[in-house]
């Protein structure tokens, strides 16, 4: 009798083992199942919000800032967001919406002279673009107006497809050399469209940098590749900027390369208006300091791509050319420009502090013109779970790829 109940004792401890076993199994698959189709629900998520950024232009449409039909809405604060170009339908976004946004990378700027912050984007020396805080739209205003606000985090990535990057293969006579790549590949005889500035710092100790532009256009060979060759220019003591852009059924690159003999002292241009093509022109020394602050003078043009591909240069006006001396005289603490065209393109600023300092700085005027890249949004490392999607865009005819990765702030996981 002793030795049945016994027996049945561990029958039920077995039995409720094996239970418990079971239980905790089936509990684990169960919250297996649900994480998945939490992440499945995310990805869906990650993809209908990508295509919500990307074929709708916000409202109202001309928050972009430059556009030349409702003048009294530019500048504004979108209500709906979205960055797709108005004037176009699929994957086709604006330049200028772009460039309003508040960069995730970049440390902002702030310039004394205005008393304002400056959202910052500068690809080495020489290349900026920095956006009035005021004017630029944050990440936490992009995710209310997206309805995501406190529930989901995202960041918005978009990078150039086709890369051209430029070397110096010899410095006097000057020879470069130019490299076009797709996506991992090279783009065989793509078509090439290029200008060359050189800039010309003689004169007197007061008189303005002036420069001459050289178009022209040529083949890459088969391996994406093609050499350049100015041989009446010394690279070696001469600065200079080139600009380059591919193109090859229906893909457009662009690529720059500069050389600059004097960056003590140099023009940081601020974009100040983008309702009426107001650029600032400020003096580096107010910005960064630095040592041995000097007057300079300047000299400013704007080039931009024609539909035929051709570079081709547009009149600035007032303020093309000028004279900086970091504050000392508020007459000559910065300048304005004004760009009056709503074409993307490239301002172009060469300086000179003497006849054998000088140096030139570029700013795109459109996101696209110096294929800068875009970086929206919150860091994504550090979390749970990411979902991502790519979407291939057009800004302004130059290929990008857009990527948003997209987490949720719920913070689940399998419990064993």
């Amino acid at each position: 009798m002793a030795g049945s109940t016994i027996d049945h004792l561990i029958s039920v401890i077995v039995f409720l083992g094996a239970l418990l076993l079971f239980i905790s199994l089936f509990n684990q698959t169960l919250q297996t199942a649900i994480l998945y189709q939490r992440h499945r629900n995310l990805a869906a998520k990650c993809s209908d919000l990508l295509d919500n950024m990307l074929l709708n232009p916000g409202y109202p449409v001309e928050w972009e800032g430059n556009h030349p039909i409702e003048w009294a809405k530019l500048n504004c604060t979108p209500t709906v967001f979205g960055l797709q170009d108005p004037e176009f339908t699929q994957y086709r976004l604006s330049p200028f919406s772009l460039m309003r946004l508040n960069y995730s990378e970049g440390e902002p700027v702030y310039y004394s002279k205005t008393g304002q912050w400056y959202s910052n984007i500068t690809i080495g020396f020489g290349k900026f673009l920095l956006v009035p805080m005021s004017k630029a739209l944050n990440y936490s205003t992009a995710a209310r107006l997206l309805g995501i606000n406190g529930t989901y985090g995202f960041r918005l990535t978009i990078t150039p497809i086709v890369t051209v990057s430029i070397s110096e293969e010899q410095p006097n006579p000057l020879i470069l050399s130019v490299k076009v790549m797709g996506a991992g590949f090279p783009l065989a005889h793509a078509s090439l469209s290029y200008c060359f500035i050189t800039v010309d710092p003689t004169g007197g100790e007061q008189a303005y940098p002036s420069y001459r532009t050289n178009y022209d256009t040529t083949l890459v060979d088969d391996e994406g590749s093609a050499l350049l060759s100015f041989s009446d220019f010394d690279g070696t003591s001469e600065s200079y900027v080139l600009i380059v852009y591919a193109h090859l059924g229906g893909l457009m690159g662009v690529g720059y390369h500069e050389h600059v003999n004097y960056k003590e002292n140099y023009v940081v241009p601020f974009i100040s208006d983008f309702e009426t093509g107001l650029v600032l022109l400020a003096h580096s020394w107010d910005v960064h300091q630095g040592a041995n602050p000097a007057e300079i003078t300047y000299n400013a043009t704007f080039v931009m791509l024609t539909e035929d591909f051709e570079l081709r240069e547009i009149p600035l006006g007032v303020g093309k050319i000028g004279k900086l001396n970091y504050g000392q005289d508020p007459q000559h603490a910065y300048k304005n420009v004004t760009i009056s065209t709503h074409n993307p393109g490239i301002l172009v600023v060469t300086y000179r502090k003497s006849a054998q300092e000088c140096g030139v700085v570029l700013m795109p005027w459109g996101i696209n013109s110096l294929a800068f890249p875009v970086v929206f949004g919150d860091s994504p490392f550090s979390k749970e779970w990411v979902a991502t999607d790519i979407r291939q865009v057009i800004v302004n005819d130059i290929a990008y790829q857009a990527t948003l990765a997209l987490w949720s702030y719920e913070g689940y996981q399998v419990v064993g």
